[in-house]
């Protein structure tokens, strides 16, 4: 009797001690498999981020590519432009013309009796040629448009100047014409040169530009 009880005694221990190594078993093994699966999902996370991280900078770089080519072609354009201008402007009844209207609208800005002009040191004498004529035309102006009679008198700056014109190869600063008006002791200023006027009508123009350059 002892003998049997010992053995199914030995039979339970046995018996729980497999149960409780299968358990172990399947613990480990659960163990492993969550470890294998968050393994494996941590790793598809960090080659998907990469990919989105390396597509998002493919991207930008072709975008940035892009804009770097438009921008190259509409400087090309300004350029070509200034090109022309310079060509156009080589004639003195057209640059005297062109002069007479730049000063005509500065003073319009102005609206005051004493303005300083300011040019390049080539420009002196073709400026001084125009100050009849657009003292004249403001006068006429201010007179048509509000009934008053209104004076200006204009002073061509001849101790500062503004850069000589742009030379192929030359680094530096550089102006392709036009004036520059001052006022009140310099503090109240007008600019009014070629390249002024020609970075206004790029920058407004730049839409249709594009538009015509890179069509959708």
């Amino acid at each position: 009797f002892i003998l049997a009880e010992a053995l199914e005694k030995a039979n339970e221990i046995q018996k729980k001690g497999e149960e409780e190594f299968s358990i172990e078993v399947q613990r480990l093994v659960r163990e492993q498999k969550d470890k294998l699966r968050q393994g494996y999902e941590r790793k598809t996370k960090q080659i998907e981020t990469q990919y989105a991280i390396a597509k998002s900078m493919a991207i930008n770089k072709q975008r940035l590519e892009k804009i770097k080519a438009r921008q190259e072609v509409m400087t090309k354009v300004s350029e070509d432009v200034k090109v022309q201008l310079v060509q156009v402007l080589k004639a003195q009844d057209k640059s005297l013309k062109f002069l007479t209207q730049l000063i005509l609208q500065g003073l319009l800005m102005l609206l005051e009796t004493e303005v300083v002009i300011r040019c390049r040191q080539s420009d002196v004498a073709l400026v001084n040629a125009c100050l009849k004529e657009s003292t004249e035309q403001y006068a006429k102006t201010i007179k048509a448009e509000t009934g008053a009679t209104k004076a200006v008198k204009l002073t061509v700056d001849n101790k500062n100047f503004l850069p000589p014109a742009p030379v192929p190869g030359k680094v530096g600063p550089s102006c392709l014409g036009g004036v520059m008006l001052y006022c009140q002791d310099n503090k109240i200023s007008v600019d009014n040169t070629i390249d002024a006027r020609l970075n206004l009508v790029m920058e407004q123009a730049k839409p249709a530009i594009r538009g015509l350059l890179f069509p959708q």
